[in-house]
């Protein structure tokens, strides 16, 4: 039977418990598994190479993204350090030129020491992708919209840009979430997840994933990896995640619902000079948001960001002065968090020093908007 998604996000891997008859999920702590004495190959032998719960999440995972394999990680970080350690000295990578700050360190500081050459590009610029492409690529990295300046890549674009040059396409979801856009059915070939955040939803458990398009070789060698080096999920930061998937659906509803009227009431504020939310009819990428994003339902994610006139002084008196919206990093809880984006991320920052970001979660907009503007002044 073919499931709508909210149904598959309450369902997927959400099978009653076999022992038990358990609706609720299970969490399964032991650390070490029974196994038969000749080393038999059953199911389970250690936690750090694989457990129960585990394995329920990244069953959900890989549905909701439509992918034929998840496999889940300590961090977003531990997520993107596989993947990115799968490249080899002498290839090349092109990665975003706004990104999770994250991806930029490890960019800059780790890959250029195991050989690897690192390409800087706008992505929302297929052009320039092309171009950057031309003398061999192995992986194309995008985040769309990006963090923290919310530009928008065109996904199916630069899949066949990667392809063409026979590069693998990579892409963190982390902001819109697979409620609002599935990359592996615009053509990439992994997609990347912060799970602290919209996955998680409450702001109370740490986790990475990456769902793959096939479950193949690749995949498989990332799957060795993360069990040589340790770096799994543990079973109650699944647990936690696996409950956060069955209310993702209605939370995302809600946050971009409030989203659409903090951005309509920032875009009108004479105190910001621009609002970076890709629902805004003026922003660049609001064509390709709308087509790739759920646009016709107005779903453009919860995330944006502001550059504010006065710029450092000004965006750090705004945050100082927030009642409502509380001065703390990360995004995706039900609480909405404001940040001077370019202070949180210290050397590796490219944010204008007049940013501002912010994150929408679901209490009344019209106190999130009267918090605003009071902050404002």
């Amino acid at each position: 039977m073919t499931r709508k998604f909210d149904t598959l996000a309450v369902h997927a891997g959400a099978e009653p418990d076999a022992e038990t008859g358990a609706v609720a999920a299970p969490i399964h702590l032991s650390t070490t598994f029974r196994h038969d004495p000749d080393g038999g190959t059953d199911d389970f032998s250690y936690q750090r190479d694989d457990h129960p719960t585990q394995r329920r999440l990244e069953t959900a995972l890989a549905a909701l993204e439509c992918g034929e394999r998840a496999l889940a990680f300590a961090s977003g970080m531990g997520a993107i350090a596989a993947m990115l350690d799968t490249l080899q000295r002498g290839q090349r990578v092109v990665v975003p030129d706004d990104c999770y700050v994250g991806l930029r360190g490890y960019a800059t500081e780790v890959l250029p020491e195991r050989g690897i050459e690192v390409v800087v590009v706008d992505t929302a610029d297929l052009g320039a992708v092309r171009d950057a492409c031309k003398q061999g690529v192995a992986l194309v990295w995008a985040e769309s919209p990006s963090n923290p300046r919310l530009k928008v890549s065109d996904l199916a674009g630069l899949a066949r840009i990667a392809h063409t040059h026979g590069a693998r396409f990579a892409c963190d979801n982390t902001f819109a979430t697979p409620v609002l856009q599935r990359p592996l059915q615009l053509g990439a070939d992994v997609v990347m997840h912060s799970t602290s955040k919209y996955f998680g939803g409450h702001g109370d458990v740490l986790g990475g994933a990456l769902v793959f398009a096939r479950n193949d070789d690749f995949a498989e060698r990332i799957a060795a990896r993360r069990l040589l080096t340790g770096a799994i999920l543990a079973p109650f930061s699944a647990w936690l995640t696996l409950r956060g998937c069955r209310s993702l659906p209605a939370r995302m509803a809600l946050h971009c619902a409030n989203a659409c009227k903090v951005a309509g009431y920032l875009a009108t504020h004479p105190a910001i000079e621009r609002v970076n939310w890709p629902g805004l009819p003026n922003h660049p990428g609001h064509a390709i948001a709308k087509r790739q994003m759920r646009g016709d339902e107005g779903m453009f994610g919860a995330m944006l960001s502001i550059e504010l006139r006065g710029g450092f002084d000004a965006a750090v008196a705004v945050a100082r002065r927030s009642r409502l919206f509380t001065n703390a990093t990360s995004l995706g809880g039900c609480e909405s968090l404001i940040e001077h984006r370019a202070s949180a991320e210290g050397g590796h920052t490219r944010s204008p020093p007049g940013l501002l970001r912010l994150s929408i979660g679901l209490e009344d907009a019209g106190d999130l908007i009267a918090d605003l503007q009071q902050a404002l002044g």
